[in-house]
């Protein structure tokens, strides 16, 4: 399906927390891949999954993971970060 415009908010936020999961798998995941799915259905949903080391036990929210967090919140959104065979970020924006 094409995408319907999104507000410039959206598009800044959405594009902005992409770049910093892709950012992360580079810094963090040694991972040998890496996807990034846009859908939508009355909701951005973007997930951002990778085949890397997945998380730390201990992991603790760095500066990355709180701006994405951040952003989606500041749009009525969710953000969530999980293990699944590397790791997999979702994040939910209402449009």
């Amino acid at each position: 399906d094409k995408m319907p415009q999104l507000p410039a908010a959206v598009e800044v936020a959405s594009f902005r927390i992409v770049q910093e999961a892709v950012n992360n798998v580079i810094r963090h995941a040694q991972a040998q891949s890496c996807r990034v799915q846009i859908r939508h259905n009355g909701v951005l949903e973007i997930c951002i999954h990778d085949d890397g080391v997945g998380l730390p036990v201990d992991l603790n929210y760095g500066v990355g993971l709180t701006s994405m967090s951040e952003r989606a919140a500041e749009l009525g959104g969710t953000f969530t970060i999980r293990p699944d065979k590397g790791t997999c970020v979702d994040v939910r924006i209402p449009l």
